[in-house]
């Protein structure tokens, strides 16, 4: 018994169809992974690669210098936390959280995913992508993704892998709300475009579905139940949470994104035009919701693939 409800247990945790479920788990992560890769190359192609990207971009960045002097007051404190402390203190907490709760294998894992985004942000930005020069606006080469939303975005999914599940609805919408924040607050001070945020919290995406895939694949150790892996109890509270939290944040993300479609294509329409204040106003709203958007969907997919992966009983001791 568990907190008033019964959790099943399966004795038999190598049996075909619990290999297959795990395979299944295993499959959807790598889908995940190579969806992410794909979408950043997509981001790069579409909005930085062309001439009609970069001036969409351009309006972007353009309108976030209208009402900026008070906007820079909330946004600079925010970006001033992300540096290389902020990710080494992030990531020495999680993997202390996960120590505490006698799970050595999350501890490493945490490393694994911080790690993993932050160096694929920097690679791929130096030495994979570029920027071509198509004359618009200033050159300051690829920044593409962003390193900010990574790091912030990568400490959030750290939390979320070692958290107890009863607190990973709360941390996935803490850790969504901040990493949006973190990328809003770039396009504010004209750090980076929609597009370098978006990426950037793909990238985290990806390697938290590689650690959660990774994590599928070991299963669990023999007497436990996995909770992607059978059929969950209807009463647990538990998967009830993940899945409304998940599903809120899905809608958020599906409003935002609709938004930022309407709002960006009718930039894109015009991209040959000269943009007035109106314009580059409306182009900068786009860009901010296309950021909530991302941010909301790719914590809701984080939520659901560490639920899928994690074992039911390594509740009890951790979460008492």
């Amino acid at each position: 018994m568990h907190e008033g409800l019964s959790v099943p247990v399966d004795p038999d945790p190598s049996s075909p169809a619990r290999r297959r479920a795990r395979g299944a788990v295993v499959a959807a992560c790598a889908g995940v992974v190579v969806t992410c890769a794909l979408g950043v190359w997509l981001l790069w192609r579409v909005f930085v690669d062309t001439w009609a990207g970069q001036r969409v971009e351009d309006a972007a960045l353009d309108g976030a210098a209208i009402g900026q002097g008070h906007l820079w007051r909330l946004a600079e404190p925010v970006l001033d936390v992300v540096s290389v402390g902020f990710v080494a203190g992030g990531l020495l907490g999680a993997a202390a959280l996960a120590l505490a709760r006698r799970r050595l294998s999350l501890a490493v894992q945490v490393a694994v995913l911080v790690a993993g985004a932050n160096l694929t942000t920097r690679i791929v930005k130096a030495y994979v992508l570029d920027r071509p020069v198509l004359g618009v606006g200033s050159d300051y080469g690829n920044t593409l993704p962003s390193g900010h939303t990574t790091a912030a975005g990568s400490i959030a999914a750290g939390l979320l892998l070692v958290v107890p599940p009863r607190a990973r609805p709360l941390v996935a919408v803490l850790g969504g709300g901040y990493t949006a924040l973190t990328g809003i607050s770039t396009l504010v001070g004209q750090w980076h475009r929609p597009s370098d945020v978006v990426a950037g919290a793909l990238v985290v995406l990806g390697w938290t579905a590689l650690v959660c895939g990774a994590m599928a694949a070991r299963g669990a150790p023999a007497g436990t139940a996995t909770a992607a892996l059978r059929r969950v109890d209807a009463g647990d509270r538990w998967w009830r949470r993940t899945r409304r939290t998940a599903g809120g944040l899905v809608v958020l993300g599906v409003a935002s994104g609709a938004a930022a479609v309407v709002t960006l294509t009718r930039t894109w329409a015009y991209r040959a035009g000269t943009a007035g204040r109106g314009d580059e106003l409306l182009a900068y709203g786009g860009g901010v919701a296309g950021v909530v958007a991302a941010c909301s969907l790719t914590f809701a997919v984080m939520l659901l693939l560490r639920h899928a992966a994690g074992s039911r009983d390594e509740t009890p001791a951790a979460s008492g």
